[in-house]
């Protein structure tokens, strides 16, 4: 999958002060945690982390001692497979296809299954015209809710002598998870990962509430296909509000709309600036730009003034945020 996945800014609100300077704050992207090959544009996705029929009575014995709902993860663990498809589908291209008659099955626990036949791969990635299989190959949720009526009831013993009936007002659900990609054109594995998420419910209405259980199991998947995806970090970007010689109301109406997030209006003013005759003007106006291009997500304008605005006017910020720029545009391409 190509790294560029352009996503839009979503804060574009300018923040001033007393100084020469205005600054606004914009989301940075970070290099994907994975990445897939360049080739991948679909993805089946299947759930194996099921058991055959006859594994029924041991799951239910199983899901006593770890304190789990019975059957319950039967039904939650395809909720990663959901998350899976909201999480990527449709993203730079990417096709998330769930085979709706085909069904896997693997240990029913923690323990990792053997590969999967590279010729069942290849089968199924035919029958759905996908170029990788993504399989989440176990699921297993636990409480501490057996553990947290213990401790209570020791502890009431302790001080009055009586065991406390009270239920916990909140017990901790762990999901784990293991997923799998498999490529069948080079018969080999993508990426392997296992997951550990937490949430703390309440126990006020039902112990444990399966919609909790549904809640992180979706979160679960999503997280797990987003490693593929570029994260952002909040950072902000100085420009600047004022300059000199007989412009100088011009360029300050050109920051005040974008204190109102007029970008395209501020674009306008220090366009016709970036010739002025103070140089200073001309490469503040320069700077701006870059700026203004970034905010509304066009890297490669941006990079093309903030470089202006230092090899033409020497203006030191526009050195720094080209290099800064750069560095973006390294992880986007």
């Amino acid at each position: 999958m190509n790294k560029n996945i352009v996503y839009l800014i979503l804060t574009s609100i300018v923040f001033a002060g007393c100084s020469k300077y205005g600054y606004v704050k914009l989301n940075y992207p970070q290099p994907p945690i994975a990445y897939l090959p360049e080739d991948v544009r679909s993805i089946a996705v299947v759930n194996r982390s099921l058991t055959k029929e006859e594994d029924k009575p041991k799951q239910v014995l199983e899901s006593i001692a770890s304190a789990e709902v019975a059957g319950s993860d039967r039904l939650a663990s395809d909720e990663c497979l959901k998350g899976v498809y909201d999480g990527i589908n449709g993203l730079n291209g990417i096709v998330i296809m769930i085979p709706q008659n085909t069904r896997l099955y693997g240990t029913g626990s923690l323990k990792t299954p053997d590969l999967l036949d590279w010729k069942q791969v290849e089968e199924i990635c035919s029958a759905s015209n996908a170029d990788v299989l993504l399989v989440l190959e176990t699921f297993d949720s636990n409480t501490d809710l057996a553990i947290a009526i213990a401790a209570d009831q020791a502890m009431s013993v302790l001080h009055t002598g009586t065991p406390d009936p009270a239920i916990p007002g909140q017990v901790r659900m762990n999901v784990v998870s293991y997923w799998r990609l498999y490529d069948p054109v080079t018969r080999t594995i993508i990426d392997q990962y296992q997951q550990s998420d937490n949430i703390i419910i309440n126990t006020e209405d039902i112990v444990p509430p399966m919609g909790a259980l549904r809640e992180i199991a979706y979160a679960a998947g999503k997280e797990y296909i987003q490693r593929f995806l570029p994260s952002y970090y909040t950072v902000r970007r100085d420009l600047y509000k004022r300059a000199k010689g007989p412009n100088k109301h011009l360029f300050q109406t050109g920051f005040r709309r974008t204190e109102v997030a007029n970008w395209e209006g501020a674009i306008e003013i220090w366009s016709g600036l970036t010739e002025d005759i103070k140089r200073k003007t001309a490469g503040r106006a320069c700077l701006n730009l870059a700026v203004a291009y970034e905010v509304l997500g066009n890297t490669d304008l941006a990079l093309k003034w903030a470089k202006r605005s230092y090899e033409d006017y020497n203006d030191k910020l526009g050195r720094d945020y080209a290099k800064i720029l750069l560095k973006r545009k390294n992880i986007e391409n």
